[in-house]
């Protein structure tokens, strides 16, 4: 298998959980980053699903992010991994997806996004219910509140501006501080 890059948007920015070659800032167009899947496994459960990210459609749309390029001797290791964590409950598609890096060049990614037709796809919450979700889940890796504080501060390290997402972490962290 040749090398390949792939788009990350959440968690994998933090955590990609494999290694890469070269890591860039990236903009993927049509595609917008929100807290549009209920997760029952990693960050939530079957009982008090939690909320994680995913690329939902939008036209207009945009998501920066973060490439990464995978060289080819693991290629193979790198997208079965990747597999199994991101196509858990078949909520995510993966597609591969133009996207233009930093530095000016393009490249195809391999990039999960969400299925529209899916049971977990939940497109359209108040950011009030989302906090309120957020705050109260915890899955198999952890709590849902620490998923979003640690991908809010990597976009702020990064320098990415995601005002929804700067909202919901200030929110959640009100509601914690109040005991939820």
């Amino acid at each position: 298998m040749n090398g390949f890059w792939v788009f990350g948007y959440g968690s994998l920015m933090w955590e990609p959980g494999f290694v890469w070659e070269e890591r860039v800032l990236a903009r993927l167009l049509g595609w917008h980053r929100s807290f549009c899947m209920r997760s029952i496994h990693h960050r939530g459960t079957a009982e008090r699903p939690g909320l994680v990210l995913a690329l939902d459609a939008a036209a207009g749309a945009a998501c920066n992010g973060v490439a990464f390029a995978v060289s080819a001797v693991r290629a193979d290791e790198t997208l079965a991994a990747l597999r199994e964590r991101e196509l858990i409950s078949s909520a995510y598609l993966e597609k591969v997806l133009r996207v233009d890096l930093a530095d000016g060049r393009q490249v195809e990614a391999v990039t999960y996004v969400i299925d529209p037709d899916h049971v977990q796809y939940c497109g359209g919450l108040a950011l009030e219910e989302q906090a309120w979700t957020i705050a109260g889940a915890s899955g198999g890796r952890g709590p849902n509140r620490d998923y979003l504080w640690n991908t809010a501060a990597h976009l702020n390290e990064l320098g990415i501006a995601d005002p929804d997402l700067d909202w919901l972490a200030e929110r959640v962290r009100r509601l914690a501080s109040d005991g939820l």
